[in-house]
């Protein structure tokens, strides 16, 4: 089992710049992928960004390449997101997962675990 605890959401005016942290324990997540997913109001969860743990390889959605970035930090087991240049489009609840492979995949389903989720709001 791995539990994931996400922090660091928070209102930010457009333009402006969060970071979430995603810890895990319970086990070593070095085998794992790791992914952040975002739900607003009435929409389905959507992904926005993965990294495989032992490589490094990080994907994301088209809609936020070159804005956000993803990282993660072995000795902490603990992985990031840095938000930049951020839009009123971005507010969601912000959820970090992790899989019990190593294959990094954008679909919410194929995510074995999922954190509490931490809500990012950006104002215009």
């Amino acid at each position: 089992q791995v539990q994931l605890v996400d922090t660091g959401g928070g209102l930010v005016q457009a333009g402006g710049s969060l970071s979430l942290s995603c810890a895990a324990s319970g086990r070593t997540v070095r085998s794992s992928a790791m992914g952040w997913f975002r739900q607003a109001p009435g929409k389905d969860r959507e992904f926005v960004a993965a990294i495989g743990w032992s490589l490094g390889i990080a994907t994301y959605a088209d809609s936020v390449k070159g804005r956000f970035t993803i990282s993660r930090d072995a000795s902490k087991n603990t992985v990031y997101l840095r938000l930049n240049s951020l839009k009123p489009e971005d507010t969601a609840v912000y959820y970090c997962a992790a899989r019990n492979t190593m294959a990094v995949v954008t679909t919410p389903s194929q995510y074995d675990y999922w954190g509490q989720g931490t809500q990012v709001t950006v104002s215009s």
